[in-house]
């Protein structure tokens, strides 16, 4: 089984029970092993006071895609932490798209990069995940585990 293949099938697995992302709209465009592409689409519901979309929304965005890219090893694998700045408001009707990049991963830890844009590609949000994974257990039962470095 090829690496990509095992980042489609833990893709799929997280996506089965994952309600707070589907509750939110968001859709998984891409994955691969480190790496995964989410896209949400901004709902009045989603909207603040000020008429904006909310920063814990486009945070969760974020957040989804780390989720998504540091568990495409095949091993559970949780935050230890995040930092985000806000750059840009989302609004209504954006297109949020968030893309997660793997930095360094070594041993039980990793670093992953999120950026997420809007449909006219301007940076909306900058996340920087902290991972843990926890070793020897998989998130699929039968697949390869590990970064196979």
């Amino acid at each position: 089984m090829t690496a990509q293949q095992v980042a489609e099938a833990t893709r799929d697995a997280m996506w089965k029970d994952d309600r707070a992302s589907r509750m939110l709209g968001i859709e998984v465009l891409s994955i691969g092993p480190g790496t995964a592409t989410l896209a949400m689409t901004v709902r009045e519901d989603m909207l603040n006071g000020h008429d904006i979309c909310h920063g814990g929304l486009v945070t969760t965005l974020a957040d989804s895609a780390f989720a998504f890219a540091c568990n495409a090893y095949n091993e559970v694998t949780v935050a230890s932490g995040f930092d985000v700045n806000l750059v840009k408001a989302a609004r209504l009707g954006d297109r949020l798209v968030a893309v997660a990049t793997e930095v360094a991963k070594a041993g039980r830890t990793g670093v992953y990069d999120i950026t997420v844009t809007n449909q006219q590609g301007e940076a909306v949000a900058a996340f920087r995940g902290r991972s843990y994974t926890m070793k020897g257990k998989p998130l699929v039962a039968g697949l390869p585990m590990g970064k196979g470095d």
